[in-house]
């Protein structure tokens, strides 16, 4: 779960932050910020990990604030400079202590592995050095969830999702994942190609890279990946947008984006969040249903946030973020990466792909609980893979691609393979 950080101050009216005028212009608006286009060329990645103290426990905030110095995030360290590692990335933490790098973005996928590797093995320096381990683990299969932020984002998240058992904590506090971004696209059209790619491929590549079979509070039940479990076990009209109906994702994501129930409020530093009414929508605070309760209609500021208390599989943010993947074990986050730049390489590459994964598109909760057992989810994931190893950029990327295309024939889950390398499927 990509965070975005709390603001220090906030506007007290729309007209400070910008206004809204109308629907249509707030539609406008979300079109702009959320794609942003232009020849795609750069790619990105975000890792996150679970941590551990010295006795297995989730370490303190206050012990990751001393550990992380000038790098820590000013949700743990107001006076923080936040400044990223040497190549690029900036710290995050997680509502359950996890941790997470976001990376600069790169036109070349080589280098940002090699980037991210070196300021992963920089944060891993940092944080051992306050005996703080960190673990690439998808779920915590050990310990009960436990939220540390106490910012108001998550309060509200806790109680907005409390009503769907315990999948809201557990999401929160106990999973981690491999996120990659990707332009959106020189275009609308090109947009379209790529956009609707990333969601036809989700399930099966969900199914090839799921490690996250056990997961601590889950309620019984076998899944390949625990993790995505709790995401599709979530807010429907926050997390699954109807995606396969969307001939113009641009135009159909903001309208969306204002139809889905507000998360919370952020109100001025002098007063409390407020919890809006079950049901009430971006839209309808825009239309004025909501000036009893708040007291001004929302600007630019507000939409602003909106836009990141939602949670669909791929995220429009600029650029387009892949959500649906587990964490990696190991170094092998790298294969992800390559993955996605080796299948948007070019239009007829996206073509290709989306073509293959037709039969399974859609099949999210499926591919989510039996993974690579279903043979046809196993021959997409294949066959993908395969595709993406034959568009490399690199002979490296391409054995790399290879090499997951061998293990997914077999159904082996990349948890299984690291355990049986070294022993261990943690860090």
């Amino acid at each position: 779960m990509a965070v975005t950080l709390e603001r220090s101050s906030w506007p007290d009216s729309a007209t400070d932050q910008g206004e809204l005028s109308s629907r249509a212009a707030a539609e406008a608006y979300v079109g702009g910020v959320c794609f942003k286009l232009g020849p795609p060329a750069l790619i990105g990645a975000e890792l996150e990990w679970l941590t551990a103290g010295p006795t297995g426990a989730r370490p303190s905030l206050e012990l990751m604030a001393a550990a992380l110095g000038p790098h820590a995030p000013t949700s743990i360290a107001p006076a923080s400079a936040a400044a990223p590692l040497p190549g690029g990335s900036r710290v995050t933490i997680e509502p359950g202590g996890q941790i997470e790098l976001s990376s600069a973005p790169f036109a070349d996928p080589a280098v940002l592995t090699q980037q991210l590797a070196a300021d992963a093995a920089r944060l891993r320096d940092l944080l051992a050095a306050h005996g703080i381990g960190i673990e690439s683990l998808a779920s915590d299969a050990r310990r009960p969830a436990e939220r540390l932020l106490r910012l108001p984002r998550y309060a509200a998240m806790e109680r907005r999702f409390a009503g769907v058992g315990p999948f809201g904590t557990l999401m929160m506090c106990n999973t981690a994942a491999t996120q990659v971004s990707v332009d959106a696209g020189a275009d609308p059209a090109e947009v379209r190609a790529r956009w609707t790619a990333l969601y036809v491929l989700g399930p099966a590549l969900i199914a090839a890279f799921a490690c996250s079979p056990r997961l601590y509070g889950a309620p019984p039940g076998a899944w390949a990946s625990q993790r995505m479990r709790t995401w599709l076990r979530l807010d429907p009209s926050r997390t699954r947008p109807p995606v396969a109906d969307w001939s113009d994702p641009i135009t159909a994501y903001a309208h969306w984006a204002l139809d889905v129930p507000l998360l919370c409020v952020r109100c001025t530093e002098r007063d409390a969040d407020w919890s809006p009414p079950p049901g009430a929508t971006f839209a309808d605070w825009l239309a004025g249903a909501l000036d009893d309760e708040v007291g001004r209609r929302p600007g630019t500021a507000d939409l602003d946030y909106h836009l990141t208390t939602l949670f669909p599989p791929v995220r429009a943010a600029g650029h387009l973020e892949v959500r649906y993947l587990d964490t990696q074990p190991g170094d092998t986050w790298t294969t992800p990466i390559h993955l996605f730049d080796a299948l948007l390489s070019t239009p007829a590459v996206v073509a290709e792909a989306t073509a293959l994964a037709a039969p399974t598109a859609g099949e999210w909760l499926g591919a989510a609980r039996t993974g690579l057992l279903d043979p046809q989810v196993r021959r997409v994931a294949v066959d993908l893979l395969e595709l993406a190893a034959q568009h490399a950029r690199s002979a490296p990327a391409a054995q790399e691609l290879a090499l997951a295309a061998r293990r997914c024939r077999t159904g082996g889950s990349p948890l299984a393979v690291a355990r049986a390398r070294n022993g261990s499927g943690g860090s």
